[in-house]
């Protein structure tokens, strides 16, 4: 028997005991690529096809070299993992995560961008769970399943290390270098597209999923270690004699539009309990991104969007600045997690009750997920547990709904609370009647308006103590089949404006002295411009800190506050 050889690197037995027969490892990673390039990157030919400027036989011509740019990327990518004991493993990877991305882009109509990778990574199994389902199951199995079983019964050739990795070497510079010529060839047709098309750039599959780990690694990393910038070192708070200490509700809606608000002018009547408080709902406010990951730490930033994304280091937020100018501060969560925002605050879950002796009511919660009227459960007994001296001086309670978050729109509402029907029971949103999703939808709004209208209750309960407030506002919006997009999480830039138009509501109880807010000067703001980049300064404004952070430019009610 031959013994094992041992290499010049000694690694001893690493692919030096050669086979006579088999496949080359280049040969199953040239197989994967063009399988790759061409089924799995289906949704990218179908959006190209359907551009009226690649209709004409230039446009097929450019389409055939940008298939064989994405050959040669893919099979650059798998060279380096060509080796006999590898190249199956990192194949298989590779093609169930192709066929995921294939069938949320081709289903959906989302892009693989960084932003969505990063959302990707944090969102919990409760939300990921209602993403799958059959349609998923088959594209996992067409996808990447069947070629991974034809694969496997391919016999891997071994060769000795330095014939290998002579191969493989080979084989990166002559992707390097027919990718390089095709980009040249086709470079005025490429650039155009580009440029005029840019959400294409990402439907590259499964290219742009992982250059977004990649750029989400990177940035992580580049961002100095330790403990987030202090902000707001000179908060204080700052309130007339004899007025009574704030108490405000700030509620984060989820994947709310601000058009399928009745308040805003939606013919179907989605908030008929906040009709009949006195709310003042703002209707051209716009979010800082088009999913969680990206809107929720931006809108809780003093910086604005285009600083925030443009920042070097990570800085305290808006729970800070509140926590520092000595109110009791706490976050309160039906979601998949606040983000790193109320990682310095109090914080609980709406699935965990107060304590063990009282449970949630039954029908509440289902299998770890509840509806958003779980945030009102005991929240007295929430309140009583902060520090007394703090709630003496006011409180900010956050509440982060579950709201309309998608694809399974019919369990954000319960039963017995569904006004409009048929609606959509099933996560394949693209199966569903338009009408049938549309309604799916509205009931959760519907849901939200009763949720908001029972937290005006609790407030108004608290009025005697407090001077009570409550402003709701969406992290982003969602696309219903307009276009054939679903969901949300396009790249802002191209984003539609279903999901970045979001509902801003406003509430205050009936208070005295500096606190009031007149109703006609609101309802006058009723369709000004406003953005995320206003509600760090306008949530100082109305709970009354000052801070140097704090812009009276950005605070939406400043022009409207009684000095």
């Amino acid at each position: 028997m031959r013994k094992p050889a041992t290499s010049a690197a000694g690694f001893s037995g690493f692919d030096d005991v050669e086979t006579p027969h088999g496949w080359n490892p280049l040969t199953l990673a040239t197989f994967a690529s063009l399988w790759s390039a061409s089924v799995c990157n289906w949704p990218l030919w179908r959006a190209m096809g359907a551009l009226p400027e690649l209709n004409a036989t230039r446009g097929f011509i450019f389409m055939l070299a940008f298939g064989g740019i994405i050959f040669c990327a893919t099979l650059l990518l798998l060279s380096l993992a060509a080796w006999a004991r590898s190249i199956k493993v990192v194949i298989a990877v590779f093609l169930i995560s192709a066929a995921l991305c294939a069938h949320f882009m081709g289903s959906y109509g989302v892009v693989i961008d960084p932003t969505m990778m990063l959302n990707v990574v944090q969102t919990d199994v409760r939300e990921s769970r209602d993403l799958v389902g059959w349609p998923m199951l088959f594209s996992v199995l067409l996808l990447a399943v069947l070629p991974m079983i034809f694969l496997s019964r391919l016999p891997v050739r071994r060769l000795n290390l330095r014939a290998q990795c002579g191969r493989n070497l080979l084989a990166v510079v002559l992707s390097c270098a027919v990718m390089f010529a095709l980009v040249m060839a086709s470079f005025a047709d490429l650039s155009s597209t580009m440029r005029n098309h840019k959400t294409m750039r990402y439907l590259i599959n499964p290219l742009n999923a992982y250059f977004g780990l990649v750029v989400n690694a990177v940035q992580a990393n580049a961002k100095p270690k330790g403990p987030p910038q202090a902000v707001g070192l000179d908060a204080k708070l700052v309130r007339a004699a004899n007025t009574k200490p704030p108490l405000l509700l700030l509620v984060v809606g989820e994947t709310a539009r601000a058009d399928h608000f009745s308040l805003n002018g939606y013919a179907r009547p989605t908030n008929p309990q906040l009709a009949a408080l006195g709310v003042t709902s703002f209707r051209e406010v716009t979010s800082c991104g088009t999913n969680t990951a990206a809107s929720l730490p931006c809108m809780f930033s003093h910086l604005g969007k285009r600083a925030f994304e443009a920042r070097e280091r990570d800085h305290e937020n808006l729970l800070d600045v509140l926590q520092r100018a000595g109110l009791a501060v706490l976050w309160l969560d039906n979601q998949s997690g606040c983000k790193g925002l109320c990682e310095r605050v109090p914080n609980a879950s709406a699935s965990v009750p107060v304590a063990a002796n009282r449970p949630l009511p039954a029908g509440l919660c289902d299998n770890g997920e509840c509806l958003d009227a779980a945030l009102l459960h005991d929240l007295e007994a929430r309140l009583s547990a902060l520090p007394e001296a703090r709630r003496a001086q006011g409180v900010v309670i956050v509440l982060h709904h579950m709201g309309s978050h998608g694809p399974a729109y019919f369990k954000r509402s319960p039963p017995d609370r569904k006004p409009f029907l048929p609606e959509c029971t099933n996560s394949a949103l693209q199966k569903c009647e338009p009408a049938t999703l549309i309604s799916a939808y509205d009931n959760s709004i519907a849901y939200t308006d009763h949720v908001l209208g029972s937290s005006i209750a609790w407030l108004k309960a608290n009025a005697s103590a407090f001077d009570a407030q409550m402003l709701y506002v969406s992290d982003h919006g969602e696309s219903l089949g307009e276009n054939n997009l679903y969901l949300h999480g396009l790249p802002f830039a191209v984003a539609p404006r279903a999901q970045k138009h979001v509902p801003m509501i406003f509430w205050q109880g009936a208070t005295s002295g500096s606190a009031t807010l007149p109703t006609t000067c609101l309802e006058g703001l009723r369709d000004t411009a406003f953005s995320h980049d206003n509600l760090f300064h306008t949530v100082l404004g109305l709970v009354g800190v000052t801070a140097a952070e704090y812009q009276k430019p950005l605070d939406a009610f400043a022009s409207c506050r009684v000095q």
